[in-house]
């Protein structure tokens, strides 16, 4: 897929919500190197991207690195863990608020969607190349990929679930399939608004997804 260059990406701008009292010395030359990797990665790909590389875009040491990470794909293995939780955070914020203000499941859903792009928006490099390596079968780094996949999917999934528990969705639906769906949906609409369409909103492009989901989905007009 041929995309435009991505902006710098703030990976670590999330602050944690385990820390308190701001982040410590360590988690913040972690986030640094996040960001470090994922740029570069995004840039020229894993193979061609080196420690020395990563030390640099970073401002630190390049023992810094292997300090907080044995090796470069163990710092890959947990960038995508590190990216992928915080998306899989903001789509169970979406569902969960929608909850708590008595929306529908399809709100629900919806809401998903544009916590989805605005994660996206926040983080178009990442974004980029989780897809990328979700097409990789030969990486150590594989099995991993496959959990957070799974989990941030699953979070899909609970809302279908309800969905079709409370006569809301067709029972014929298969859920597994539809979660992925939905969350592929986003994800690649995402990447060609990013990297073709760019003059559209955020607003824009949520409202045409949202007009997919409520035909595809609920069956309303």
């Amino acid at each position: 897929m041929t995309t435009r260059a991505c902006p710098p990406v703030t990976i670590g701008a999330m602050e944690s919500s385990t820390t308190s009292g701001g982040t410590s010395r360590r988690e913040a030359t972690r986030q640094k190197l996040y960001e470090a990797a994922v740029t570069l990665i995004a840039e020229q790909g894993f193979s061609a991207t080196t420690v020395d590389e990563i030390a640099e875009r970073a401002g630190v040491a390049k023992g810094t690195v292997y300090y907080n990470f044995a090796s470069k794909s163990v710092l890959f293995e947990e960038l995508l863990r590190h990216g992928v939780g915080l998306l899989t955070a903001s789509l169970r914020e979406a569902a969960e608020a929608t909850a708590r203000e008595g929306g529908s499941k399809v709100d629900a859903l919806d809401a998903m969607i544009r916590a989805g792009l605005v994660f996206i928006d926040r983080y178009p490099a990442f974004t980029q190349l989780y897809v990328a390596e979700l097409w990789r079968t030969n990486r150590a780094w594989q099995s991993t990929l496959l959990v957070v996949r799974q989990e941030a999917v699953a979070v899909v999934e609970g809302v279908l679930r309800e969905g079709v528990a409370a006569g809301e969705f067709s029972e014929e639906i298969d859920v597994p399939l539809t979660a992925a769906a939905l969350v592929g949906m986003v994800l690649v609409a995402a990447l060609d608004w990013k990297s073709f369409q760019p003059e559209r909103s955020l607003d824009d492009v949520h409202a045409a997804l949202s007009r997919l989901l409520q035909g595809r989905v609920s069956g309303r007009r």
